[in-house]
């Protein structure tokens, strides 16, 4: 999945794998904070947060119904603190599934274990 996530928005926010059950009940990304990803006040942009938790959830749905398209049609996120630098790991697990949705949350954290966002996001199967 890593290899084919490389050239898409993926790749180019710099995200990383750092683990993930198989059935997606639990997924970790990682990204180091780069000036690029800062907005004009030097924190970090609620845009590169919203995509982590979109990322880091869509995994998790990906990994429990692997052989379905699944997008998302619901993203609800919370900034709770902001960042200027660093590490961030992005937690993600499935807190809900029906035939043909699937309810997830998520939480950003930083380099020092602070909360940074969270969020939910709810994914429609498509096939």
């Amino acid at each position: 999945m890593g290899e084919a996530a490389e050239p898409t928005f993926w790749g180019y926010l710099g995200c990383r794998f750092v683990s993930a059950e198989q059935d997606g009940s639990r997924v970790v990304i990682g990204l180091d904070i780069q000036p690029h990803h800062l907005n004009m006040l030097g924190i970090i942009h609620g845009g590169v947060l919203s995509s982590l938790l979109d990322n880091a959830m869509g995994i998790a749905v990906m990994l429990a119904r692997p052989d379905s398209k699944v997008v998302t049609t619901n993203l609800n996120v919370h900034f709770v603190s902001s960042l200027r630098g660093g590490k961030l790991t992005v937690s993600a697990e499935i807190v809900h599934q029906s035939r043909r949705m699937i309810t997830a949350t998520g939480s950003v954290y930083g380099e020092a274990g602070q909360l940074t966002a969270m969020g939910t996001g709810t994914f429609r199967i498509i096939e």
